[in-house]
């Protein structure tokens, strides 16, 4: 059997008249509230155009909703992967260090057209990118650290819940190693991968360090840490919003596409387009 969770931003209160026309049309057993903004539907149907309806219902409502099986408890899964940039945290680091030297134009066309698959090179993407970097001081990272990272909505309440459960966490970002060692610290990951940014005098040289970290880069770290638990990547939670998340999504028990495009939304488990990322946690018994 499956249930309906349906719901919204927490600052928002669910449609009374959504949870009734969507029971009403999901033949659903029971609806319940497990909080203003979400509600289970239990024991639905889910075929085709049911599931096409509650897609047109929940898009005119701004209201996020996911199929999910009876039963299925955050316990039964041991590790949650989550890509950084603009999942994690709200912003692309990348296109924030260049806003400070007045190249955020061209760095961000660069980042739109790979997150929208247009670019399927993520290396070449990058290096182009960080190319444009290049004689940047290093401590403009701290400064955008500081001012502009802000964790995404519903991010730490997430993390909480996830560690509640036993699972543990994963940062694997096409970023740089300098936002995810701090991000590692402050929220006490259990593991992270990322680029590292070349620096000499002070001063980024314009260069990745090492292999760069691209969509077979992040699924085959996500497979690693998959081996060092000893458990099956079904049994991994992976959530991104790019197309270079779609690999390591690919492998896992459930993927999640947070605030993503259409390319991503259309190839995950569930997607989250309004609610924060705490919303996993209501997909959970």
């Amino acid at each position: 059997m499956k249930h309906l969770i349906l719901q919204t931003p927490a600052d928002r209160t669910l449609s009374a008249a959504l949870v009734t026309e969507l029971t009403t049309l999901t033949q659903a057993q029971s609806a319940e509230s497990i909080q203003p903004h979400v509600w289970r539907l239990r024991n639905v149907a889910h075929a085709d155009e049911i599931r096409q309806r509650t897609t047109a219902l929940c898009e005119a409502q701004q209201a996020d909703f996911a199929f999910v099986p009876a039963g299925q408890k955050l316990s039964d899964y041991k590790l949650v992967a989550m890509d950084m940039d603009s999942t994690l945290i709200t912003i692309e680091c990348i296109d924030e260090i260049a806003d400070l030297v007045g190249l955020k134009k061209e760095v961000a066309a660069i980042t739109e057209a790979t997150m929208r698959g247009e670019i399927v090179d993520f290396k070449e993407s990058l290096r182009r990118r960080v190319a444009l970097l290049k004689g940047i001081e290093y401590s403009t990272l701290d400064k955008i650290y500081q001012d502009r990272l802000r964790l995404s909505l519903g991010a730490e309440a997430m993390l909480t819940g996830a560690k509640a459960a036993g699972l543990d966490t994963l940062l694997v970002s096409g970023g740089f190693t300098y936002f995810t060692d701090k991000l590692k610290q402050r929220l006490a990951l259990d593991h992270t991968h990322a680029n590292i940014l070349g620096v000499r005098d002070g001063k980024l040289t314009g260069e990745v360090d090492g292999d760069i970290v691209d969509a077979d880069g992040k699924k085959h770290y996500v497979e690693e840490i998959c081996e060092y638990l000893d458990i099956n990547p079904a049994q991994a939670i992976v959530l991104g919003d790019g197309a270079n998340d779609l690999k390591m999504m690919s492998i896992a028990g459930i993927s999640v596409a947070f605030r993503a495009k259409p390319v991503v939304r259309e190839q995950t488990t569930y997607a989250l387009n309004y609610a924060g990322l705490d919303g996993v946690l209501n997909w959970f018994e």
